[in-house]
């Protein structure tokens, strides 16, 4: 499936939908937070493990989209918490990384094996195709590296050049700037020159922020955070709820516990209700 062509199946663009990948289109529950644990473990030499529960509250920080800087910080936490200053441990970053892709993507480069392989797809290519025909343009703004986000959106889901703005063409978030480039691209190729509403959709706090901060740059736009809810959190109502309330926090104008609940009628009732 191609991503939206030039003229639209309605007779007028709407609004632009823009998606997080991980926790939205795929969940990473078993892979990248997998990934995460096994790398702060190996690290620390065995001695802490982080729970899924942590790494949550690591990420309703805001500031740990990355998810090796995230290995990083709870690394360097746990031996603060063992009374080492940070200039005492000897963490080299490029390992770490190293470590952390051989478990995500697999020991193989070219050959993927890792837990890459193994995450279920949240939505499916008709949702896509709905929301076209709906009047909504989208596309995708991911903290993760390009060819990772292609794996799930051109290998999994069949997507034809979807429309990325991936890690190695943005800043990290909260930092907007991915975001606003990639309504740019998408105003650009279908040669739209109004300011439609942008939905910016993600599971974590820091989505929910960089849809905040893309408002403070340019209010003169209805910029609507939407979370998601990732499978991981669903599995108790209090950890559930826990996790809503921390994205509503955010800024979040509603919270979803998938993806595929934002049609387009959903859409235009957000943009009803913010205008």
């Amino acid at each position: 499936m191609t991503e939206p062509q030039s003229t639209p199946l309605t007779s007028n663009w709407r609004a632009i939908a823009v998606f997080d990948i991980d926790g939205v289109v795929r969940d990473v529950s078993g892979s990248y937070r997998r990934a995460i644990a096994d790398t702060v473990e190996y690290f620390t030499q065995s001695a802490y493990r982080p729970s899924s529960v942590e790494i949550d509250q690591l990420k309703s920080e805001g500031l740990w989209n990355n998810d090796w800087q995230a290995s990083q910080e709870l690394i360097y936490r746990y031996f603060e918490a063992q009374g080492q200053g940070r200039s005492q441990i000897s963490l080299n970053y490029d390992t770490l990384v190293d470590f952390f892709n051989s478990r995500y993507r697999g020991s193989n480069p070219d050959n993927w094996t890792g837990y890459i392989c193994n995450e279920p797809l949240l939505l499916k290519p008709s949702y896509l195709e709905n929301l076209t025909g709906g009047g909504i343009l989208w596309g995708f703004f991911s903290g993760a590296t390009r060819d990772e986000a292609l794996y799930a959106l051109s290998g999994r889901l069949g997507l034809v050049a979807p429309l990325l703005i991936a890690m190695e063409d943005a800043p990290g978030k909260p930092n907007p700037t991915g975001l606003l480039a990639a309504v740019e691209q998408l105003e650009q190729k279908h040669k739209i020159d109004n300011k439609l509403p942008v939905i910016y959709v993600g599971d974590t706090v820091a989505d929910i922020y960089t849809a905040e901060n893309a408002k403070t740059q340019h209010p003169q736009r209805n910029w609507i955070g939407v979370g998601i809810l990732p499978p991981h959190v669903q599995e108790t109502a209090q950890r559930r709820d826990g996790y809503e309330k921390n994205l509503q926090n955010a800024g979040a104008k509603i919270v979803l516990s998938n993806v595929e609940l934002l049609t387009p009628e959903a859409i235009q009732e957000l943009i009803n209700l913010n205008c």
